[in-house]
């Protein structure tokens, strides 16, 4: 748990971000330094958080626990495990120094995301200091709290480029009282549409993926989560129909952890020249070809998370966003090879996607309004 002397820690954040905004010069906000490689690169001095760490309080009763940015995540986890909680969205960690902070800031789910929801969705309050050192706080302990703009919402995903994060309340869930998990071979487009048929059906379906050939056929691996006899009823309704069997529970809870973490070879396999591009795009979405991929593909979220290994060059990121915004999607390139330029744009822009144009004019008011010296303007998110 966390000392009471805290205000000193924050008193030299402060110091730290209004030094900075009378010099003209950024601000990146670090904790583990795990998911330094995310986001656009910059050469902006570093602001660690891990001096302010730990759980500030943890109402298992309420499902709610409030710690500071700088807290371990594996600590945040083991707290929750005793109680038999968890943070049902699956952060990845991407290292051993993974922090609270920067798990909100990089505002990333893993295989539970398609059935739980975001991390935005579970945030219910925050505590910030703003570009001009002010110490805010937004949201409160529980869901219904919200009066006028939901500012805490906006720091899921922000990257440390609107403020710095102090402080968080989020709410967790109980651990499933069952899980279960089935695999078998099929195609990518069996699979999508498979898939699409069970989540729309009362299924406990609580996690997918497929890792295959785009041309070819493929392994499918899903995971059931929830009472007992409604796993017990879904796998003889679900394996017949894709002939599944079941996993040994040890082994799946290593193949959804490595999923979680980027450990599959299907990952780890990147080639200096290469970039790992990530696609989200609607569920009704089906196979795409992209010229010059690598042939292994991972699909998760039922197929509305795609993992794409490919050229890291300018032209090959055009041609993925141009093909994932004209499905009503988006591309990232999220992870890239040693010998490709690191100061390439890593995301679609929000000006080239239709549906999301308006929300720059939005994200231009919402950092000039908590930043106007733009301390924390370091476009690692664009």
């Amino acid at each position: 748990m966390l000392s009471s002397n805290t205000e000193p820690k924050i008193d030299a954040f402060r110091e730290q971000i209004l030094h900075a905004a009378k010099h003209k010069t950024q601000l990146s906000i670090e904790g583990g330094a795990t998911k330094s490689w995310y986001g656009n690169s910059n050469t902006s001095a570093k602001l660690n958080t891990r001096t302010y760490s730990g759980i500030l309080e943890y109402q298992p009763e309420e499902l709610v626990i409030t710690a500071c940015a700088g807290t371990p995540l594996k600590e945040i986890e083991a707290a929750l495990n005793e109680k038999n909680q968890a943070l049902a969205f699956e952060p990845p960690h991407f290292g051993e120094h993974a922090t609270f902070g920067g798990a909100i800031a990089a505002g990333l789910a893993g295989p539970g995301r398609i059935s739980a929801g975001n991390f935005r969705d579970f945030v219910l309050g925050t505590r910030i200091l703003d570009g001009k050192g002010q110490d805010l706080s937004f949201g409160g302990k529980v869901m219904k709290n919200v009066a006028g703009y939901d500012v805490s919402r906006l720091m899921p995903g922000s990257m440390g480029t609107l403020a710095l994060l102090l402080e968080a309340s989020v709410k967790v869930l109980p651990k499933p009282a069952a899980t279960a998990t089935l695999r078998c071979q099929i195609s990518q487009e069996k699979a999508l549409r498979i898939l699409n048929e069970w989540a729309g059906q009362p299924l406990p379906l609580s996690a997918s993926c497929w890792i295959g050939n785009a041309i070819g056929e493929g392994q499918l691996t899903i995971r059931l989560a929830g009472a007992a006899a409604a796993i017990k009823a879904a796998i003889p309704l679900m394996s017949p129909l894709v002939n599944a069997s079941e996993v040994e529970p040890q082994s799946a809870e290593v193949f959804w952890n490595d999923l979680r973490e980027h450990q599959l070879s299907s990952f780890e396999n990147l080639a200096a020249d290469q970039t790992l591009y990530r696609l989200a795009l609607p569920a009704a979405c089906g196979p795409l070809t992209i010229p010059g991929a690598s042939n292994e593909i991972i699909l998760e979220w039922h197929g509305q998370q795609r993992w794409i290994k490919a050229a890291g060059d300018e032209a090959t990121f055009t041609l993925i966003k141009q093909l994932a915004t004209s499905h009503g999607g988006h591309a990232t390139r999220f992870k890239q090879g040693v010998n490709v330029n690191s100061a390439f744009q890593r995301f679609t822009l929000l000006g080239e996607q239709v549906h999301s144009k308006a929300l720059e004019t939005v994200q231009e008011r919402l950092r000039s309004a908590f930043d106007p010296a733009g301390v924390f303007a370091t476009k690692r998110l664009p």
